[in-house]
């Protein structure tokens, strides 16, 4: 079989193009891949994809109107989604009082949130141009909080912070969850987690729709 040749660092205007005659396929149909760096290097180097981070006192429950992030409120006609790829959370500074799990929610939002207090959005790649997002904010209150529940991403408990010991916890959900135009997702918690004072952030790829 030849080589396969192709343009490098480019995207499809739109999600799901077509693809293209002659690739090599699997038993099942599914395409043969190789990765030679880390899975969202890439993204990286297209300049798609964006960090953000916080210092979150007390998370709230996911019912509440008025979160406290980190938020991605994607507006409508952005042209983009917004795939989670990772939520980062440090050890708490603070301890909660309340035993629960760091955690995220999303629902529609059409207008940009209000009483919102934007975070500085960095791209990953060096270099690399603005987010499309509507704003990515620490504090803002949602128009319609979810009354689902929400997925846990990190436990939190209610033992005394040992002097000296530092923890922290990184978990990549791959791009499971994202916001499309005209919806907000965000950090919260499945209860208030009273007290609790943690650094949050989050890590999320911007594609076409």
């Amino acid at each position: 079989m030849p080589n396969l040749t192709g343009p490098l660092f480019s995207l499809p205007t739109k999600s799901n193009p077509g693809s293209q005659s002659g690739m090599p396929a699997g038993m099942m149909g599914e395409l043969a891949i190789s990765e030679v760096l880390g899975k969202y290097a890439t993204l990286t180097k297209l300049g798609k994809v964006f960090y953000t981070s916080a210092i979150i006192t007390a998370p709230v429950i996911f019912s509440t109107a008025a979160q406290l992030g980190p938020m991605l409120w994607n507006r409508p006609g952005s042209g983009v989604d917004a795939h989670l790829l990772a939520v980062g959370v440090s050890s708490p500074t603070t301890a909660s009082t309340v035993a629960g799990a760091i955690s995220w929610a999303n629902n529609t939002q059409a207008t940009v949130p209000t009483t919102a207090t934007a975070l500085t959005v960095m791209n990953a790649y060096s270099g690399g141009g603005v987010s499309a997002m509507g704003g990515v904010f620490s504090t803002a209150t949602i128009l319609v909080a979810p009354t689902n529940v929400p997925f846990p991403l990190v436990a939190v408990n209610t033992g005394a912070i040992t002097t000296g010991v530092l923890t922290s916890c990184f978990i990549d959900v791959g791009g499971v969850f994202q916001v499309a135009p005209g919806n907000i997702g965000y950090i919260c918690g499945n209860a208030t987690l009273t007290a609790g004072v943690f650094t949050i952030g989050i890590l999320w790829s911007e594609l076409p729709v």
